[in-house]
């Protein structure tokens, strides 16, 4: 029986996934990044961290597969997410000439202003914190670039040694028109550098063949498919289990984002809500700014760890507070100088460790709210991914606000979402 790679690149590691035709897990493997740097006080990565990672991380799959009795020759297929939003400029052979400018890097505002004249008010090109307004500012970095590439497509691409690539999903953020599944004709009045702007693909449609030299680097067969990929957090909706109209999934990573499954799109750019499209499913919802890295701010793993049991989930703090690292934010609040509120901070650690879990879960609820307010289906339950799933006092937290059931979801690596879309379950 074949076998399927997942490749799950985020902001602070890169998680491989293999699967089998049924959808089970074979075996997987994970390796860590260093965090982003900043350049101007806006979040950025060298690229060659990623594909030193993704290398590194295929190498522990390979080992970890043997150790199964199976063989990276068996996998038939790959694809692969990244973080939505970040954007780097390559030369004709994908090397990169600019930094990845991280889906968190924004006050893009000269850029943004060149954009707001000729973009709909419903495209999620406009503002200062989206890819478009990204793609503006690297044009002015650089004279002449080849491709313009979102972080899963550079890593897509350097497995074909072929560019220009990406997927509806990825392109959403830079004004691609997903209903129309076109580029948009005013991309040129705001100075887009068309030639820059990758072919679109379907979520699941193949991009190639991974290249010969790459299949021989990591022992791949010589015949591996490469197919159109994903967001990470579209790619942890995929592994959750989340089937029916109304079921949502959130994801409590670094950032907080929630999506939810729907018979039809909606947009709000003003809240930043937005619906991806995977085949002819709808998927609206928003990143935050706000997440399990405003708690690693405060407090270490092994802290939280040890304050999960002191926590008092049916008495709340009453603290309002809006848990941001910086100010900005993007969803369900679209404002790039939000300040946070943390504000007074309770002597008790445990105490302030509980208000921050509740301003968290009022940010997740509102941002439901809110895509019912648009037209979407009613919420009826949520799966949680992400590390934040462990935490079961913030889950009876989150479940008295929502007013559903949450729970785990099936897979909270979403390496095994988007390797359901490499073997065809999507």
């Amino acid at each position: 029986m074949s076998l399927y790679l997942g490749i799950d690149v985020g902001t602070s590691g890169v998680r491989t996934s293999v699967i089998d035709k049924t959808g089970t897990k074979i075996a997987s493997a994970s390796v860590t990044m260093p965090a982003p740097i900043r350049i101007d006080d806006r979040p950025c990565q060298d690229a060659a961290i990623w594909w030193e990672a993704v290398s590194q991380c295929l190498q522990d799959q390979a080992t970890s597969l043997r150790e199964t009795g199976r063989q990276f020759d068996e996998i038939a297929a790959v694809a692969v997410d990244g973080t939505s939003g970040t954007l780097l400029l390559t030369d004709a052979d994908l090397n990169p000439i600019t930094p990845g400018y991280m889906y968190n890097s924004a006050n893009f505002d000269v850029e943004a202003n060149a954009i707001a004249p000729h973009a709909p008010e419903t495209s999620m090109a406009r503002g200062a914190g989206f890819s478009l307004a990204r793609l503006l500012f690297l044009q002015k970095q650089v004279g002449t670039a080849k491709h313009a590439l979102h972080q899963a497509d550079w890593i897509a691409a350097k497995l074909m040694k072929r560019g220009g690539l990406s997927d509806e999903t990825n392109v959403l953020k830079m004004g691609y028109d997903v209903e129309q599944r076109i580029w948009p004709d005013w991309f040129s009045s705001c100075g887009v550098e068309l030639n820059l702007l990758p072919d679109v693909k379907s979520v699941g449609e193949r991009f190639g063949l991974v290249d010969e030299t790459i299949a021989h680097q990591f022992e791949f067969s010589t015949d591996v498919k490469v197919f159109a990929g994903t967001t990470d957090s579209n790619a942890g909706f995929l592994a959750s289990g989340a089937s029916q109209v109304g079921e949502g999934v959130t994801s409590l990573g670094t950032t907080l984002a929630i999506k939810l499954l729907s018979d039809k799109p909606v947009t709000d750019t003003s809240r930043g809500v937005y619906s991806h499209r995977i085949k002819d499913m709808w998927l609206p919802g928003g990143a935050s700014n706000s997440g399990g890295g405003v708690l690693l701010d405060h407090f270490s793993a092994e802290q939280m760890s040890d304050m999960e049991n002191e926590l008092k989930p049916e008495t709340p703090t009453g603290l309002d507070y809006y848990p941001l690292s910086r100010p900005g934010e993007r969803f369900p609040i679209n404002d790039p100088n939000l300040p946070p509120r943390l504000n007074p901070r309770p002597e008790n650690d445990v105490e302030f460790f509980q208000a921050l879990l509740e301003g968290l879960s009022e940010i997740e609820r509102i941002g439901y709210d809110a895509l019912k307010e648009l037209g979407a289906p009613a919420l009826k339950r949520v799966f949680t991914a992400g590390g934040g799933a462990q935490n079961q006092v913030w889950t009876k937290i989150r479940s008295a606000k929502l007013g559903v059931p949450v729970g785990d979801a099936q897979s909270s690596n979403a390496s095994a979402g988007v390797a359901r879309i490499a073997a065809g379950l999507i």
